[in-house]
This record gives structure tokens, sequence and C-alpha cells, in this order.
């Protein structure tokens, strides 16, 4: 395994417990209240009880039917229960995929910035990887010329994530269908880290699943992100070729080998209660995105984006003095947490006055206002040092 620190560590260790968390990139947490009154009003007094009395026995390698089979209603006629492997969290997922698709004579393509999971997943399973830079200017939008000229004769793996972490955009649908053209070319596999889809600001935005529209395609989500469900740790892959989620669930048995069936059964009241979820942090999410748009027409001559179209987070770029890095260790001593962009990629230089915002929870508006009241008090300073 080539082992790289993880990006975020120097995060937590400078904002943990930060009062005003701007960072955060899932929906509105639930509650384990919430999703047990959503059952019982819908009549769903069956699935309460077997979370009350189920033993604490393992879940089957690759997860329970019943979870399987809710997994699959958010994916078209392609997928069923049999094609999506359930796991302990999304992050494994991740790193299962690139282990049973990947060896050392194989090559990969990822994208930065990025979720580093995505990124650094390929390069666990010792893939040899070229990394192709996105940029605000081209709205973080991949270039498929620039993929397929980065192909090797033994290239077998891209992976990306959309809607697109950190900057919150969506890829053009275009560009959806040219990558896939690409890579049924030249038979490779796309995997698609869609942890935040379901989360389009407009519905009609949004892109098929790469499990729906690639024979070789691989969905990855989580429940965390769209549905606020990071404490019941339980993510999935979906995947039309069976003779690779043998393969997957195979690797699988050698690391958590299965989630816990609370986390299954909480994540199947989830899932059937998803009209009223998805609506409510969509509510949540579309009015937190007013106000920082209010902030950004209010400070446009120290703060600029690509302002996104989906999810909870947006990539910011500081005009200012500073470099993210150095920002965020300062907001952190007025008790603001941003993710600067060095959880986000090595090329740290390039992208040095980029940091992270989210705007998913409830709370967001009073850490707004926080940092609202941090520009304020130095923004003439920083005007002092152009």
């Amino acid at each position: 395994m080539n082992y790289k620190e993880p990006w975020s560590k120097k995060h937590k260790r400078v904002t943990g417990g930060l009062p005003y968390n701007l960072s955060n990139s899932f929906s509105e947490p639930l509650s384990t209240e919430e999703l047990i009154n959503y059952s019982l009003a819908r009549g769903d007094s069956e699935l309460v009880d077997d979370y009350y009395k189920h033993t604490l026995s393992y879940t089957p390698n690759g997860g329970s039917l019943d979870l399987r089979v809710e997994v699959a209603k958010f994916y078209g006629p392609q997928i069923g229960a049999d094609n999506i492997l359930i796991f302990a969290g999304g992050q494994v997922a991740l790193q299962t995929a690139a282990c049973a698709i990947l060896d050392s004579d194989s090559h990969s393509i990822v994208f930065t910035p990025g979720y580093q999971s995505v990124q650094q997943a390929p390069e666990n399973a010792l893939s040899k990887i070229t990394k192709i830079k996105l940029h605000a200017n081209n709205q973080w939008q991949i270039d498929p010329v620039e993929v397929e000229a980065a192909i090797e004769s033994n290239t077998q793996y891209i992976v990306f994530n959309e809607p697109y972490n950190p900057a919150g955009t969506l890829m053009k649908a275009d560009i959806q269908q040219k990558l896939v053209a690409i890579a049924r070319k030249y038979n490779i596999t796309i995997l698609c880290d869609e942890a935040y889809r379901l989360l389009e600001h407009d519905e009609k935005d949004r892109l098929p699943a790469m499990a729906d529209l690639y024979e070789n395609g691989i969905s990855a989500c989580t429940i965390s992100k769209p549905w606020g469900g990071c404490g019941i740790t339980i993510g999935w892959l979906a995947l039309q070729d069976l003779k690779l989620k043998q393969k997957l669930v195979d690797v699988q048995y050698f690391g958590t080998a299965c989630a816990s069936r609370a986390s299954e059964i909480q994540a199947i009241m989830t899932l059937r209660a998803s009209d009223i979820i998805l609506k409510k942090n969509l509510q949540i999410i579309q009015k937190n995105l007013q106000l920082l748009d209010q902030f950004m027409l209010q400070y446009g001559d120290l703060f600029e984006w690509v302002r996104p179209t989906a999810s909870a987070v947006g990539f910011i770029r500081f005009k200012g003095p500073l470099s993210s890095d150095e920002l965020g260790e300062l907001l952190a001593r007025d008790g603001i947490s941003v993710k600067p962009t060095y959880a986000f990629t090595d090329e740290t230089t390039e992208y040095k006055d980029y940091f992270r915002i989210g705007f998913g929870e409830k709370v967001m508006p009073t850490s707004l206002q926080a940092l609202a009241h941090f520009v304020e008090t130095h923004k003439d300073a920083w005007s002092l040092n152009d």
C-alpha cells in the first residue's frame, strides 16, 4: 500500500471543536428519533421492531437483501439488488474498488483538487496515476480531450466525483457522454463518486448515474451527504458487471467484511423516507445558499467562486494577501472553521487561495454571521496589504 497522510489531518487538528463550523459537507444530520418517527408515520412498525429486536450477529458479506433492494430503487432497470454492494461507509467502498480492479502494472487517471480518497485510492492499490488539474476558469469541468491524451496502454481506471467536491458544480451532460465514449473505446472502468447526487439544486440538471449509463461504470454513494446520515456509516457501489461485483465481494471480505445490522436498518429507514428528508435538506441548502450569495456580493472585492449548482459545498477563492492555509488558521483563532485547499490537493501552490465552505446545516447562518464579522474586522488591513 502506498500510504499518504490524510490531508484533512491538519485541518482536524486546527479546527477541532470550534463553535462556528463552515467545514462540514453533509446535509442537516438526522436523529434516530426522526427515523423511527418517519417509519411509524408511514406504518412501517415491522421495521422499527426489527431495529429494537435484531440480533447482534454478522450481516451478509455484501449487504443484506432488504437494504440492497432499497438502494437499487435509486437506479435504472439495469441495476437490481444483485448489482448493489453494501459497505461500512463510502471510504471503504472507494478503497475496495481500487484494490479489486488495479495492481502495480495498471495506470489510472484522477483529478485534482478533489476528495482525497478518490485521488488516493488508486495509489493505495499501487497503480501508476496521472493527475489532471481542474480549474475555476473552466467552471471546474473535466476536459475529455485532456483525458484521452492521458490514456496509456495499461490504463484501467478513470475516477472522479460528480457533483464535484469541493466546488459543488455539476458536470455538463455532453462531457459525461464523451467520457463514457472514451472509456468504452479503450475498455476502461469509470468509477464516479456520486456522494452528492440527489442534491442538485434544480432536479432537471441531474445526470444519469454512472452505473446506469455505462456497462463498465461504477457508482459510489453514501448515506452521509444527501440524507445527513453520517453516523449510520453506510456506503455502497452499484455496477452492471456481476463478475466484477463478485471480485469486489471477495476483496471486501478481507477488509470491513460487513456493516452492522443496526446501521443497515437505519439506512433502510432513511431511504424509505427519502422524499421527506431530501426535500427538507434541499430547502435548508437553498436558503443558506441565498445567504452565501449575499455574502459573496457584499465582499466581492475579497472573495470569488464558481457558484455551486449541487450539494452543500462551495470552493471560494480569497483575493486578499493570505493563503487559504494562513486564512484558515486566523479564522480558527476566532472560532471559525473552513477547509483550506490543502485538504483537497497536494498541488497547494497553484490552488493556495482556495478554501471550501459548507452550507448544509441549519446552524450555518450563525457561522456565516461570524465569518462576516471577521471579514469586517480585517478587510481594511487586507486592503492596505494589496
